[in-house]
């Protein structure tokens, strides 16, 4: 005959409830810390790819472009010249064309600068009339080397780094001018600064022009 086992007693009834309740939580508490992990990682890979995309890519934001036989800029002239970023998707289209002014001071001395105003990125539009870049925007006005005439901007036209190889002018490119790149700072100090009217005369008390 089969022995039957006798019912388990209310305090050992208590004791298996409590082991599968303690259970149950550990197991419900485990698959959320999980879940939590597993979010959090998800956040963390924008952010990590953010800080550190920089320092990874940092070559690959400095490219070298080349914009075509330097005999083609004029001594004296300022022209607007256009490039591909470098770094673009198949979408981007025609925002992905950078426009830029290279000024040829003579042959072999080019300076290349950023459309963007150095106030709030504006594209400044370059008048041979008068020999400055004037925005559009909020007034801001540089004379022919770069430097601020007039307006809200605290500095001149940002610069792209040049080179000339094999005949061909390039600039170093593929990353949107910010503060921490150089500018074109040639102004004359603000007490010899020339009035927006003489603005082709050289600085007070030199000989060299404000335009180059």
């Amino acid at each position: 005959m089969d022995e039957k086992l006798p019912p388990p007693s209310p305090q050992e009834q208590q004791q298996l409830l409590e082991r599968d309740r303690i259970s149950r939580r550990s197991f419900l508490m485990n698959v959320g810390l999980a879940i939590n992990g597993m979010v959090g990682v998800l956040l963390a890979v924008p952010v990590v790819a953010y800080i550190l995309g920089p320092v990874m890519r940092r070559r690959e934001y400095l490219t070298w472009i080349d914009l075509g036989d330097a005999a083609k800029f004029n001594p004296g002239e300022t022209k607007l010249v256009s490039f591909r970023n470098p770094f673009t998707n198949e979408w981007d289209g025609e925002t992905a064309n950078i426009p830029a002014y290279v000024r040829t001071e003579a042959h072999g001395r080019y300076t290349v600068f950023a459309v963007n105003c150095a106030h709030l990125g504006c594209p400044v539009r370059w008048f041979s009339e008068s020999q400055l870049f004037m925005c559009p925007c909020h007034g801001g006005v540089y004379y022919a080397d770069g430097s601020r005439a007039s307006g809200p901007p605290e500095r001149g036209l940002f610069e792209y780094p040049t080179k000339i190889e094999n005949g061909h002018l390039f600039i170093e490119a593929g990353q949107m001018p910010t503060l921490s790149n150089s500018a074109a700072l040639r102004p004359c100090s603000e007490k010899s600064q020339p009035t927006l009217v003489k603005r082709i005369a050289p600085c007070p008390g030199t000989d060299e022009p404000t335009i180059g």
